[in-house]
């Protein structure tokens, strides 16, 4: 496995502090954040997953932690639109030019609009998608949300 990916690169260019975990990824598992959480020995909570969504129509790029689910309508509202849902698999693989199970919202083939749910803030450092399944960065979520231009709003259910 690679430690350099697209979404690596682009932390690396912006002079991010980050460290790279690799974890044994099970494509079987029923909820696969929660899976990579439990593969690094940390809380769900500080594990976050990547999430790519539609809201009015345009893409929109989702994180939040790996326990939870994310709220379709305060998901909208966090971005002034109407509606939201999820984006077909097959859509975030070609937007993002990342393989579902390893979607990170860094170094995205285009860009979209990104959301960080706002528990995730609480902690120094969280962990998120690193561009390639069984690859996690760890990073400030301040950082992240800095190097994103995200909106932090709270966007679970």
């Amino acid at each position: 496995m690679s430690k350099m990916t697209p979404a690596t690169n682009a932390l690396a260019r912006a002079g991010t502090s980050f460290s790279v975990h690799i974890y044994d990824y099970d494509p079987s598992a029923e909820r696969i954040g929660v899976q990579a959480a439990q593969a690094l020995g940390e809380r769900p909570d500080r594990v976050l997953k990547t999430l790519m969504t539609l809201v009015d129509g345009n893409s929109a790029c989702v994180i939040l932690p790996s326990d939870r689910e994310v709220s379709m309508k305060k998901l909208a509202a966090a971005l002034h639109g109407k509606s939201a849902e999820m984006m077909k698999p097959a859509d975030a693989e070609r937007i993002t030019g990342y393989k579902v199970g390893g979607i990170s919202p860094f170094g995205h083939a285009r860009t979209a609009w990104t959301v960080i749910e706002a528990t995730a803030m609480t902690h120094d450092l969280v962990y998120i998608n690193g561009g390639q399944r069984g690859l996690q960065v760890r990073l400030s979520p301040r950082d992240a949300a800095s190097l994103l231009d995200a909106i932090v709003a709270p966007i679970i259910a």
